[in-house]
């Protein structure tokens, strides 16, 4: 199955709302987009919690890394650039850190508070190659910014 990102929406929004405390958010956002699709075997946040270092936050699926640094990865990337990582094959990523062994592909996205600041980032793993797209790129990134929006 995949994600019908309208209705994920809907579901998202309807249990967040009034919500601005983000583990609160980032909880529920990766316990709904986890379940919504097939493709998703690991998902989660890593927080900003010092300058230029990220923590995991809440997750679904296997073990991840505990801390990486704004300079590695496809984690840090997306957190350094503010951009969101697109990776068909994390093999050819520079840098890549393997948290799974069984990850092939990788969608990574910046989560930014009410004030445009960097919070953390949205890490969505799948042992298929080149399992995401643009449009999961794109209805992600509303979904976040729709709900992290009153985080301050």
């Amino acid at each position: 199955m995949q994600a019908d990102y309208t209705t994920l929406s809907k579901t998202i929004a309807a249990l967040t709302e009034g919500e601005d405390d983000p583990v609160a958010l980032m909880a529920t956002v990766t316990c709904e987009v986890h379940h919504a699709d097939d493709r998703f075997d690991w998902t989660g946040f890593y927080r900003v919690v010092a300058p230029d270092l990220l923590k995991i936050g809440p997750y679904q699926g296997g073990h991840g890394c505990l801390v990486i640094p704004f300079s590695r990865g496809v984690c840090g990337a997306a957190a350094r650039t503010r951009q969101v990582q697109l990776v068909a094959d994390v093999d050819a990523f520079p840098g890549h850190i393997a948290c799974a062994s069984s990850t092939r592909s990788e969608l990574v996205l910046p989560v930014f508070d009410g004030q445009g600041q960097v919070i953390g980032v949205f890490d969505i793993d799948s042992n298929q190659p080149d399992a995401f797209t643009q449009t999961d790129a794109d209805a992600l990134s509303e979904i976040l910014k729709n709900t992290f929006q009153l985080v301050k």
